[in-house]
């Protein structure tokens, strides 16, 4: 094990690694660990380590992120939550790194096929093999807003155990509920998953492959985000922090997946809160209107319940494009929770 201190503009940051595989980072008031374990690789941030924390947020990144995209947003809300939540209760949010995705590509026992169930079915082993309690609150965006609503659904039917209960709030950040079909598809995507594909298995560098997805037609910051998602490949050059076939898996598993019955009927207890991104392209008029009209539906008492929000101010990155509108609208209904 080895620790050294450093001088940040926050003040002093102590950095503890743990060469089996784990470290825990305290930075300024918020207080990080990661660990790599056999199912799932994950970071933990809260406000402050001082008091045992009795409930749990799950963030889940979309197609070709990871945990530490959300990592800003994440100390943003664990700050928020020690603020406003009641005295009572201490949240942790812990930023998991699905299969394929960051460090969990390098975990060998996550077997195929890659899909939507399989993913969520990772979670709960996490959960099992942290000998933790069900989250309480899952933020799942895009890709990982599907994991979530199969983790509920999954959770539902009893799939993970008797001891796993569905989580008090399902947040779906500009991720549509039902299959995503040829016609309802831009296409940007599978452009951009065909352009990985055919990239050299090291890359040059950072900047290479920014300017190399510019003059092929990307946007700035949709290449600057890939860009993003390189690490050190032990060579001259880089590699993607992804497998990038089984991101491909997941991507088609997710195209697919359908979640409409469990919004139709949510389980007592459970709030699905779906959230469309104001300037998002992902999304057709009649599945507005479909959640419009599931919102508007009157109390059930043998269900739970589906909110629809809009995030103004922002396209698909919601946590880049709006935070503090995003912050906003999710930290004062999870201070809530009981």
């Amino acid at each position: 094990m080895a620790t050294r201190t450093i001088r940040s503009k926050l003040g002093l940051v102590q950095l503890t690694w743990f060469w089996n595989r784990s470290s825990n980072v305290g930075l300024g008031f918020n207080k990080f660990s990661k660990r790599s374990v056999e199912t799932l690789a994950f970071e933990e941030v809260r406000a402050s380590n001082e008091k045992q924390y009795n409930a749990t947020a799950f963030v889940l990144h979309g197609l070709l992120g990871s945990g530490r995209n959300w990592r800003s947003f994440a100390r943003s809300l664990a700050s928020d939550l020690s603020s406003n939540a009641p005295s009572s209760v201490e949240w942790r949010i812990v930023l998991v790194d699905l299969r394929n995705h960051g460090r969990s590509a390098e975990i060998q026992d996550l077997h195929p096929p890659h899909n939507m169930m399989n993913a969520a079915k990772d979670l709960a082993n996490l959960v099992k093999s942290q000998d933790w309690p069900s989250p309480d609150v899952i933020i799942g965006h895009s890709m990982g807003g599907k994991v979530a609503l199969q983790f509920a659904e999954s959770c539902m039917s009893g799939d993970y155990g008797g001891t796993f209960r569905v989580p008090k709030q399902l947040w779906i950040l500009d991720s549509v509920a039902g299959a995503v079909t040829q016609e309802n598809a831009d296409g940007e995507v599978e452009k951009v998953l065909q352009t990985l594909q055919s990239l050299p298995s090291s890359i040059p560098s950072r900047k290479w492959l920014v300017d190399h997805m510019m003059k092929l037609g990307f946007s700035r910051s949709l290449s600057e985000w890939i860009g993003s998602n390189l690490k050190n490949s032990g060579g001259d050059g880089e590699a993607f922090a992804f497998s990038l076939n089984g991101a491909i898996e997941m991507f088609n598993s997710y195209r697919e997946a359908d979640y409409w019955s469990l919004l139709e009927h949510p389980p007592k207890g459970t709030e699905i809160l779906m959230v469309q991104a104001e300037n998002s392209d992902r999304w057709d008029p009649e599945v507005v209107r479909r959640l419009e009209r599931l919102a508007s539906r009157g109390e059930d008492e043998s269900e739970g319940k589906v909110t629809f929000h809009v995030l103004p101010k922002a396209g698909h990155w919601v946590h880049v494009d709006n935070p503090k509108g995003l912050l906003e609208l999710i930290a004062s209904r999870i201070a809530s929770l009981a």
